[in-house]
């Protein structure tokens, strides 16, 4: 998640009320809604969540640990401990192995999913921020948001193999599981494409929208989906870099997702909605529906299996003022209120 994701989300929480949907024709052809909530509480913030496609456990990044959440009681099962800063999470195809980006120690850890332990850990750049696994090297990739490069490290050995040097700062990265690594850069509104199998920056392409943060692949069209700043999502063809639409989204987002099952994009937005764009054709897309969700709920992950979307949020208590030491104060998460939200059909 972006640097400045606390600055951003105060403004978020104070500013006007959210947008209606647009077009109630529309909204009924999208027909998503909150299905439930989770109160899990805690202390703290929360970054990137990923659900495990073999057991479908919810990982929740939260600070110095990770939450580990069965999305059939929405109760929180384990707890990844002894991190520092965490971001992401990514899981190898073997079925039995995850990795964590532990930003503040700047090590990827290396975890069982079977006891959710931390099995080692292996150091990276400066703030790993970004995970994947890629499946046609076997290799995970760690993007480091403070020294712009990315650490690749061979899964079976556990080694780093390759440091990738960048343009800029990344944010999060998509693979299209035939060797072929994206990710954003935020700080230059660009996409990056590199080769997972050379360890190579093949291109940088410009994509006409700011701080581009959340990004999602549609593998079988060659589309990728980057979230930006604007209320707006670009739609990138991954074979030439061409943005071939450029749907509206809500304010303030920070993941997106892609659903093959139903040729559905969405944009997880700050300002409390989650935007349902439809893919008509590869170079046609259509605003569904902007559900409202809560406010600070701008990070989520798609289950492919279910279609269900878990997003995160709080409420915040006032902004302490502004001191000399702390000139920009975050506002605190109340207690108990951090939650999980699940959206369905």
């Amino acid at each position: 998640m972006r640097s400045n994701m606390w600055r951003r989300l105060a403004g978020f929480l104070f500013s006007a009320a959210l947008p209606l949907a647009c077009c109630p024709g529309l909204l009924a052809q999208g027909s998503y809604h909150v299905q439930d909530k989770w109160k899990l509480g805690g202390d703290g913030g929360w970054d990137y969540l990923a659900v495990d496609p073999q057991s479908g456990l919810l990982y929740i990044t939260r600070g110095n640990h990770v939450l580990v959440v069965d999305t059939t009681s929405g109760k929180a099962v384990a707890d990844i401990t002894g991190l520092k800063g965490t971001h992401g999470v990514a899981f190898d195809t073997d079925g039995k192995t995850g990795y964590i980006s532990d930003g503040a120690s700047n090590d990827v850890a290396v975890f069982d999913r079977a006891s959710n332990k931390i099995t080692q850990t292996i150091p990276a750049g400066t703030n790993p921020d970004g995970i994947l696994f890629e499946p046609t090297t076997h290799t995970v990739w760690a993007f480091n948001g403070r020294s712009k490069n990315a650490t690749v490290i061979d899964s079976a050995s556990k080694q780093v193999v390759a440091t990738v040097a960048l343009s800029g700062k990344p944010e999060f990265p998509v693979a299209d599981g035939k060797g072929s690594v994206f990710v954003n850069i935020e700080d230059k509104n660009e996409i990056a494409h590199l080769d997972a199998k050379s360890h190579t920056l093949l291109a940088e392409w410009p994509i006409g929208c700011e701080s581009p943060s959340g990004h999602a692949i549609d593998v079988a069209n060659n589309r990728l989906f980057a979230v930006c700043d604007g209320k707006k999502m670009a739609v990138i063809d991954a074979s030439t870099g061409k943005v071939v639409a450029s749907p509206a989204i809500g304010e303030g987002p920070d993941a997106a997702a892609f659903d093959p099952s139903t040729h559905n994009a969405f944009s997880s937005n700050g300002e409390g909605t989650l935007t349902v764009v439809h893919q008509d054709s590869p170079n046609s897309y259509s605003v569904l529906q902007d559900l409202p969700t809560q406010r600070s709920a701008r990070t989520m992950a798609l289950d492919p299996k279910t279609g269900k979307i878990y997003l995160v949020a709080a409420e915040f208590g006032p902004r302490p003022a502004a001191t000399p030491e702390n000139p920009r104060a975050r506002p605190p998460v109340l207690p108990g209120s951090f939650a999980v939200i699940v959206v369905s059909k």
